[in-house]
C-alpha cells in the first residue's frame, strides 16, 4: 500500500450516450495504482450516496438488496426469467426469509415459542421432525423424499444424500459437532436443507465434507462430482453465527511485534570472547552490537571500557560468552562490569565458562539477571540463558535472552529480542464476536499480495472490545494508520465460522487435475444453484477446500439462475451473507446469467482465477456490498486466469500455431472481475490480486450460455452501477482498471486467439499512480471528459514496507533510506499519467515526488512509448505541489524505460496549465521542448522536465490518408520551417493511417510524406471552436490533380450531408481574398496545394467535433506519375520574413493558492471522519550546535516554531481540533520544571485534550528524573529524559488511551526525535458533545 496511487474522491462522467452523470471509472486502458501497495480509495457515484437501511428512493430500491436499485433503464434489460411458479417449501417450513434490505432481522432466542413474520420457529425445533441418527455407511445412497423431515442428531457418512420430492433434513442444534460426509447432496423438486435460520442462527459447530477424486465415480449431469447442488424446487437455507467479518488494523502491526523487530543472533565458532547487545528499553531496537576477544587480545578489555563508556545510563546490556572470554579479560574491566551491571559471576568467569546476562547500564541491584554453567571439557556442559521483561512506551512486554554454552563440542551463544506476553491488535471495530481458536487473516500493506499473513487467536482477558491476542510473530510490516493523508490501514477478516462447508483433498495432485501445474490436490468442493429454486440464503459460513480448475465448479455458483430477487417472484431475495471463503481452488463467488444477487460481508481469501466473478457480461443488477477479497492467484480455467507460464502452456483452443502473448492474452486475474457495468460495488476490499483488485471489462456481445441476450454494445450504453468506498492495494498491475472487453469470437485464421482472452488491455506499470483513457477514440467515438477531483497522490511514502513475501527490489528511497520499490529501482515513477484525453484533474495534491540519482519521480508525467494522441484539453487547476514534489512534470528522455522517447504521443504530449498552479503561469500550455508546432518566442524552456511553458491556441489535426497507408508524415510550422515533426502513424487494422499532431491556431504549416503522396487524404479539425483556423500546404508532384470536397460527418448515423466541392483559386493570395468560398489553390511550380482549414459549426464541452457532427475536408488526388516527390522550398516564405507569432505570458504567480489542493487532509475508509496533520520535530544538543535543525510542532499548514530551550506543549481540542493552549518549560535553568510540567498536565490540561511535545535540549536538568506525569498523557511506563537528547510526543488526556498514541525519547547518539501522524477527531472514545465545534 505504497503511495503510488491515488484516492479518487468523487470523479463523475458526463455520458454523452445516456445523457446523465456516471460514475468515474477510467476508460479504456485507463488503471490505477500499479502494482500499488499503497490503498486506492475508490468514491464514485452516481448521483447521490446510498441511503441508510430503510430509506427509499424515486429509483424504486430493491427491499432484498441494499443499493441494488431498478431504475427504467434496468427494465428488460437482466436477461432474466420472468416470475415462475416453484415448489412450495416443505410441510411446516416458511418459504424462506424476508429481511429488509437483504438483510436478517435480530435473532431471537433459541427453543422459544414461534416466531410471527414469515421466518417461523427455529427449524429444528419444529414438532413435526423425526430424530435421525443414521450413522456411517461410506456405499450408502440415501434419499430423502416423500414428505420425509428428518433433524439430523449425530454425525453422518453417505455415498450420496439426494432430498427431494418435499423431503426436508435440518441439523439438530446441540453441543455435540455434526458432520455430514458424503460424495455428493442434491436438493431439488421441493426438498429442503437446513441449519439453522435468519431468526435463529445455528450456535453448535456443523460441518458438511464432500469426499472423493476427481478419478472416482461418474459425474452427475449438470453438477459433475463432489459437489452440494440446488435444483428447481429445491431450498438451501444455511445461517450460523454471524460474527463482524473483517475490520481494518487501527495501529501498525510492526514485523516481530515490535516497532524495530524482533532479533534474533546465534554464533558458533566465530564468536570467541564477550558478545555485546545494547538494547533501547524503551523501543527493543537494538542499538549497537560487538565482540570483544578478551581470551586472546588483551587491548580489548581496554576497548570494551570505551564501547560501554559512549552508551547512555539506562541502556539495556546483553552479554554472551563465546567460545572463551576470561584469558586476557583485565580485573579492571571486570570491576566495571560487576559495578555497572551488578554482575555476580563476572569476578570469577573461567576458561571457556558459559555466561549470559542481560541488565540494565547504571541500574540497581536487581535489575540483572544472569547464569552460568562450568565448564567440564566432555564438549557439553548446557547453556547458561539470561533473561528479563521490559516494556515500551506502548505498553508492549518484550524479553531480551542472552545464552551461552557448549554442545557437542561446539560453542553456542546468542541474543534474542522478542514479544514476550502475546501479540494484542488494535482493531478499528469491535470485534467482542472473535473467539479464542479462531483464525485471522491480516492483509498486506506492501507491493506483494504475498505478505497478507495468518494467526490464531489466544485467550485474552485484558484486551478491549476492539482488542484481540494473536499467536505466532508476524514477518512482516503491517501498516494500521493513515499515511501522509491516506488511508493504509491493512485489512482484518476472520476465516472461521461455526458452519463449515469444505472439500476433502488428498496429500498431492493426481490425474487429470492440471498436475503440471499445482503440487497440491485442486479438486475441491463445489456449491451450484441452478435456475427455479425455491429459496437459497447463506450467512455465517465457512467454505474451505472448494472449487476445481474445471469451468463450472466453484465455491459457490448461480448457475443461470435469472433475476434472483423480488423482480423474478421471489418474495426474500436471494442473498449470500458473512461467508469465509478461504484456500479454494476456483474463484470464489460465481454468478452466471444471475440478476440481484446480494453478496455481502464476504471474504475470499487465497483463491485461484478471479475471484467475484461475473461469467458471461449478461449479469446486472447484483451488488457487492462490505467483501474482502485478498491473496487472488492465478488459475488456469480462462485465459484471464493464466499467468505466465500457463497462458504459454494452454494452446488446445488456440487456432492453428498461434502462440499467446501473455501480457495481452492473458495475465489479467482479478478480485473482481465485472463484466456489465449495471452491477453495484460498494464499500469492498480488493486487497491483494496477481493483476488487477478490479477489473470492469464488458462483453460486446455475451458470451457463453447467454449469448444473444443482448445487442450488440448495449453494454457500452449502459451506465455504470453505484461504485463507493472501495478500497485497492497490493495489487501487482493496476487497483482499478477499465478494459473494453474479452474477445467473443472463436480462433479462427483471421484472429488465431483463444476465445474470451483479453481484448485490447493496457496496462500501466508500477510505479504510476493513475493514468485515465478517453471513452474511445476519434473518429469512432464522440469524445469524452474524465475527472479527478479532491484526490491525493503520493510517491514514496512513510510506508517504507518489508522485504521479502515475493516483493522483487529493495533499494534507497528519496530520503536516502532503504525500502521497497515498485517495479525496478530505476523505474520512473509518476502520480498523474496524461495519457489520450481530455482528462481534466482538478483540487488534488501532490507530495514526495523527488528525483534520485536511479530514477525519476514526477508528480505528472505521461504513458511511456506512446504511439497515440494526447489531447490539447488535457487540463489542470487548483493542484497544489507541496515541497516535497521535486519534479512537477517529466516528459522523459530516451534511454532506459523510455526507448527512444521518439513515438508520436510522445512527441506531441501536452496538456493545459488553467490556472498557473502548476507552472505559476496562468492559462499556459506544457509541452515538450522539442515540439516546434507548439513553440514560439514566448514559450519559457524548463529543461528539467524536458518542457516548455507556452501560451496561446492549441487544437488537434486529424488526418487520414490512404493509398498507400505506410508513410511518414512531416509537419512544419512555416515560421519553424527547419524544425519539422515525424509522425509515424497509428494504424489500428483499419484501411487508413492516421496522424494527430497538436498545432497552434491561425498558423501556417507544411505537410510532407516520406513517399509517394498518399491518394486519398482526410482533414479533420478536432477541438476546434467556430472560426479558429489553419493554413496548410500539402507536397503532390506537379502533375496531380485534385478532386476536393468538404463535407459533415455525423459519426453515429453515419450520416453525411452539407457537401460543399472546392474549386481552384489562380494564386494563393486571391485564395485568402475569397474568404467566403470554397477554394483552393495547387502550386504546381513548388508542388503544393494549399488550404484553408477552418470550422464553421459550433463545438460544446469535451466533443472532438460540432453537435451537427465533424467537418472534414477530403482530398483525392489523381497522380500518373509512381514516384514520390519533394518539395524542397517553404511555400509561406512570405510569412517568413514576418518575426514568429508571439503570445505573451501571463503574469506570473507570487502568492500561493489557498484553495488549491485536496479539500481534505486526509482520505480514508470513513469519510465523515476528520483528522489533523500533526508533525512533531525536537531537536538535540548536537543539533543545536550544528543548526542543522529547528524545533517546530506543525499542525496541518500551521507552523509554532520554537526558539527558547526546554520543553513545549502544544494542546489541541480533540472534538475540534482547536489549539487550546500552548506552554514552555524552562528545564535548562529552572529548578522546579519537573514538578511544574507535573502541575500543568494534571490541573491545567482538559480532558479529551491531544498533547503534542516538543523538546529543544530540553532535559539538562532532568536527565536522571523519571517523570511518572506522562502516563497520564498515554505513555505505558514514567519517562526517563536523556542528557543533551531529544524527546517527542503525541498523547492523549482522557479516560481513553487511543491507539494513535507515539512516543520518542532519543538519546546524544541518536537521530533527533521527530514523529507525524494523522490524529482522527470526534472519535466515541473522547466523549465528545453533539456541538463541539469543526476544526
Amino acid at each position: 500500500m505504497k503511495c503510488l496511487c491515488v484516492y479518487l474522491g468523487g470523479l463523475a462522467r458526463p455520458s454523452p450516450r445516456a445523457g446523465l452523470s456516471q460514475p468515474l471509472p477510467p476508460s479504456p486502458g485507463g488503471s490505477s495504482v500499479p502494482g500499488s501497495r499503497c490503498l486506492l480509495l475508490l468514491r464514485a457515484q452516481a448521483g447521490k450516496a446510498p441511503p441508510r437501511a430503510g430509506q427509499g428512493s424515486r429509483t424504486g430500491w430493491n427491499r432484498g438488496s441494499p443499493w441494488a436499485h431498478e431504475s427504467e433503464s434496468d427494465q428488460g434489460a437482466s436477461g432474466g426469467a420472468s416470475p415462475v411458479l416453484r415448489h412450495p417449501p416443505p410441510k411446516g417450513f416458511p418459504p424462506g426469509p424476508s429481511p429488509l434490505l437483504g438483510l436478517p432481522p435480530a435473532p431471537c432466542e433459541r427453543g422459544g415459542a414461534a416466531n410471527s413474520g414469515a421466518t417461523g420457529p427455529c427449524p429444528e425445533r419444529a414438532q413435526h421432525l423425526t430424530p435421525w441418527r443414521p450413522g456411517h455407511d461410506g456405499s450408502r445412497s440415501v434419499v430423502i423424499g416423500r414428505g420425509e423431515t428428518l433433524r439430523l442428531e449425530s454425525s453422518a457418512t453417505f455415498h450420496t444424500l439426494r432430498i427431494q420430492d418435499g423431503g426436508a433434513l435440518v441439523f439438530a442444534d446441540q453441543q455435540q459437532p455434526i458432520v455430514l460426509r458424503a460424495r455428493y447432496i442434491l436438493i431439488q423438486d421441493g426438498g429442503a436443507l437446513h441449519i439453522g435460520s435468519p431468526r435463529c442462527p445455528y450456535h453448535s459447530r456443523a460441518t458438511i465434507s464432500l469426499y472423493g477424486k476427481a478419478t472416482e465415480g461418474p459425474e452427475v449431469e449438470n453438477y459433475g462430482k463432489k459437489f452440494l447442488g440446488v435444483d428447481r424446487g429445491g431450498t438451501l437455507e444455511v445461517h450460523g453465527r454471524k460474527p463482524r467479518s473483517w475490520t481494518l488494523l487501527d495501529q501498525t502491526l510492526y514485523a516481530g511485534g515490535l516497532l524495530y523487530g524482533s532479533y534474533q543472533s546465534e554464533k558458533r565458532w566465530s564468536s570467541r570472547g564477550l558478545n555485546i547487545r545494547i538494547i533501547d528499553a524503551d523501543t527493543a531496537q537494538v542499538v549497537a552490537a560487538a565482540r570483544f576477544d578478551t581470551h586472546l587480545l588483551a587491548d580489548e578489555s581496554r576497548r570494551l571500557r570505551e564501547f560501554l563508556a559512549t552508551q547512555a545510563p539506562g541502556k539495556v546490556v546483553a552479554a554472551a560468552v563465546g567460545d572463551s572470554a576470561a584469558k586476557s579479560l583485565t580485573l579492571e574491566t571486570r570491576l566495571l562490569l560487576k559495578e555497572l551491571l551488578h554482575s555476580k559471576h563476572i569476578l570469577h568467569l573461567g576458561y571457556r565458562q558459559p555466561w549470559a546476562l542481560v541488565g540494565i547500564l547504571g541500574g540497581g541491584q536487581f535489575s540483572t539477571t544472569e547464569d552460568r554453567k562450568q565448564y567440564q571439557g566432555t564438549g557439553t556442559t548446557g547453556i547458561a540463558i539470561a533473561g528479563r521483561d521490559f516494556q515500551t512506551y506502548e505498553g508492549i512486554s518484550f524479553r531480551v535472552i542472552a545464552f551461552s554454552g557448549w554442545v557437542k563440542g561446539i560453542p553456542h551463544n546468542g541474543f534474542r529480542v522478542q514479544v514476550s506476553k502475546g501479540i494484542i491488535l488494535n482493531l478499528v471495530d469491535e470485534v467482542t464476536s472473535w473467539l479464542p481458536g479462531d483464525r485471522i487473516v491480516i492483509a498486506s500493506t506492501d507491493y506483494s499480495m504475498h505478505q497478507a499473513e495468518e494467526f490464531n487467536l489466544l485467550p485474552c482477558p485484558e484486551c478491549k472490545s476492539n482488542q484481540v491476542k494473536i499467536d505466532g510473530s508476524p514477518l512482516y510490516l503491517h501498516v494500521g494508520e493513515v499515511v501522509d493523508g491516506i488511508d493504509m490501514r491493512a485489512e482484518v477478516g476472520l476465516l472461521t465460522r461455526n458452519i463449515l462447508i469444505q472439500g476433502e483433498m488428498e496429500d498431492s495432485c493426481y490425474g487429470q487435475n492440471q498436475c503440471q501445474f499445482f503440487s497440491y490436490d485442486t479438486f475441491g468442493g463445489q456449491i451450484k444453484i441452478q435456475r427455479n429454486f425455491t429459496s437459497v440464503h447463506m450467512a455465517g459460513v465457512e467454505l474451505k477446500n472448494m472449487g476445481q480448475q474445471i469451468l463450472g465448479s466453484y465455491p459457490v455458483h448461480f448457475h443461470m439462475t435469472g433475476d434472483v430477487d423480488e423482480k423474478g417472484g421471489y418474495e426474500s431475495p436471494t442473498y449470500l451473507d458473512n461467508l469465509a471463503i478461504h484456500h479454494c481452488f476456483s474463484r470464489c463467488v460465481a454468478i452466471h446469467g444471475t440478476h440481484g444477487l446480494l453478496v455481502k460481508d464476504t471474504i475470499g481469501y487465497d483463491t485461484l482465477g478471479h475471484c467475484f466473478f461475473l461469467e458471461d457480461g449478461l449479469e446486472q443488477r447484483n451488488t457487492f456490498y462490505h467483501n474482502l477479497g485478498l491473496l487472488t492467484k492465478p488459475g488456469t480455467i480462462l485465459p484471464s486466469d493464466r499467468n505466465e507460464a500457463t497462458c504459454l502452456a494452454m494452446r488446445s483452443n488456440v487456432y492453428g500455431n498461434y502462440i499467446p502473448i501473455p501480457s495481452t492474452d492473458c495475465m489479467a486475474v482479478s478480485t473482481f472481475w465485472i463484466a456489465n457495468p449495471n452491477n453495484n460495488l460498494i464499500e469492498n476490499a480488493a486487497a491483494g490480486a496477481q493483476d488487477v483488485g478490479i477489473w470492469y471489462i464488458f462483453h460486446r456481445v455475451p458470451t457463453g450460455q447467454s449469448e444473444g441476450q443482448y445487442p450488440e454494445a448495449q453494454a457500452e450504453f449502459t451506465p455504470l452501477g453505484i461504485f463507493y468506498n472501495n478500497r485497492v492495494h497490493s495489487n501487482f498491475k493496476a487497483g482499478l482498471f477499465i478494459g473494453k472487453g474479452v474477445k467473443t469470437t472463436k480462433a479462427s485464421a483471421e484472429n488465431p486467439r483463444e476465445y474470451l482472452t483479453v481484448d485490447n488491455a493496457r496496462f500501466s506499470d508500477n510505479g504510476i499512480g493513475l493514468t485515465l483513457a478517453s471513452d474511445g477514440t476519434f473518429p469512432t467515438d464522440e469524445g469524452s471528459s474524465l475527472e479527478v477531483a479532491h484526490s491525493i497522490f503520493v510517491g514514496e511514502s512513510n510506508n517504507i514496507g518489508s522485504q521479502g513475501g515475493q516483493n522483487s527490489y529493495w533499494g534507497r528511497g528519496a530520503n536516502g533510506e532503504y525500502r521497497t520499490l515498485p517495479r525496478n529501482k530505476t523505474f520512473p515513477i509518476r502520480g498523474f499519467q496524461i495519457y489520450d484525453g481530455p482528462v481534466r484533474l482538478v483540487k488534488c495534491t501532490f507530495r514526495k515526488f523527488t528525483p534520485t540519482v536511479d530514477r525519476y519521480s514526477s508528480a505528472i508525467g505521461f504513458f511511456m512509448k506512446n504511439s497515440w494522441q494526447i489531447s490539447p484539453q488535457n487540463n489542470v487547476s487548483q493542484v497544489r505541489m507541496e515541497r516535497s514534489v521535486g519534479l512537477k512534470v517529466f516528459f522523459g528522455r530516451s534511454g532506459q524505460w523510455f526507448g527512444d522517447n521518439d513515438n508520436d504521443g510522445d512527441k506531441v504530449s501536452i496538456f493545459h496549465d488553467l490556472d498557473g498552479s502548476v507552472t505559476g503561469y496562468p492559462d499556459t500550455f506544457i509541452g515538450r521542448a522539442d515540439n516546434y508546432l507548439l513553440r514560439h518566442p514566448g514559450c519559457l524552456t524548463v529543461p528539467r522536465w524536458n518542457g516548455m511553458i507556452c501560451s496561446g491556441k492549441y487544437a488537434q489535426l486529424y488526418i487520414q490518408a490512404r493509398r498507400p497507408e505506410n508513410l511518414t508524415l512531416s509537419i512544419a510550422r512555416a515560421t519553424y520551417h527547419s524544425h519539422p515533426l515525424r509522425l509515424q502513424g497509428v494504424n489500428r487494422g483499419v484501411p487508413y493511417q492516421q496522424y494527430q499532431p497538436v498545432v497552434m491556431l491561425e498558423q501556417a504549416y507544411t505537410i510532407h510524406w516520406d513517399g509517394r503522396a498518399p491518394e486519398d487524404v482526410i482533414l479533420y479539425p478536432i477541438n476546434f471552436n467556430r472560426g479558429d483556423w489553419l493554413h496548410v500546404a500539402l507536397c503532390y508532384p506537379k502533375e496531380a490533380v485534385f478532386t476536393i470536397v468538404a463535407d459533415i460527418y455525423q459519426r453515429q448515423t453515419g450520416r453525411v450531408h452539407n457537401v460543399k466541392h472546392y474549386l481552384a483559386a489562380p494564386s494563393w493570395p486571391s485564395m485568402l481574398n475569397r474568404t467566403g468560398e470554397r477554394l483552393f489553390y495547387f502550386d504546381s511550380a513548388l508542388g503544393y496545394l494549399f488550404i484553408v482549414l477552418q470550422a464553421h459549426e459550433a463545438r460544446k464541452g469535451h466533443s472532438y467535433c460540432s453537435q451537427r457532427g465533424c467537418e472534414r475536408i477530403k482530398i483525392v488526388t489523381h497522380m500518373s506519375s509512381k514516384d514520390s516527390w519533394s518539395c524542397a522550398l517553404n511555400p509561406f516564405l512570405e510569412n517568413n520574413r514576418r518575426p514568429a507569432t508571439q503570445h505573451s505570458m501571463s503574469q506570473r504567480l507570487t502568492v500561493p493558492c489557498s484553495q488549491c489542493g485536496a479539500p481534505q487532509v486526509a482520505i480514508t475508509s470513513n469519510p465523515s471522519t476528520k483528522y489533523v496533520r500533526i508533525q512533531i520535530q525536537s531537536v538535540s544538543r548536537a543539533d543545536i550546535q550544528n543548526h542543522s535543525k529547528s524545533a517546530f510542532i506543525k499542525i496541518n499548514d500551521e507552523i509554532f516554531l520554537f526558539n527558547s530551550r526546554g520543553i513545549f506543549f502544544l494542546v489541541l481540542d480533540a472534538c475540534s481540533g482547536a489549539v487550546v493552549s500552548r506552554r514552555h518549560f524552562d528545564t535548562v535553568s529552572a529548578i522546579n520544571a519537573a514538578s511544574a510540567i507535573t502541575d500543568y498536565v494534571q490541573t491545567s490540561l482538559e480532558e479529551s485534550s491531544v498533547v503534542l511535545v516538543c523538546s529543544k535540549d530540553g532535559s539538562e536538568m532532568m536527565g536522571s528524573s523519571e517523570m511518572s506525569v506522562f502516563t497520564r498523557l498515554g505513555s505505558a511506563k514514567p519517562i526517563v529524559f536523556h542528557k543533551k537528547g531529544s524527546f517527542a510526543m503525541l498523547g492523549y488526556k482522557g479516560q481513553a488511551r487511543p491507539s494513535w498514541i507515539k512516543i520518542l525519547n532519543q538519546d546524544a547518539n541518536q537521530k533527533a526525535a521527530f514523529l507525524q501522524h494523522y490524529v482522527p477527531l470526534m472519535l466515541r472514545e473522547y466523549k465528545c458533545s453533539a456541538n463541539s465545534a469543526e476544526f
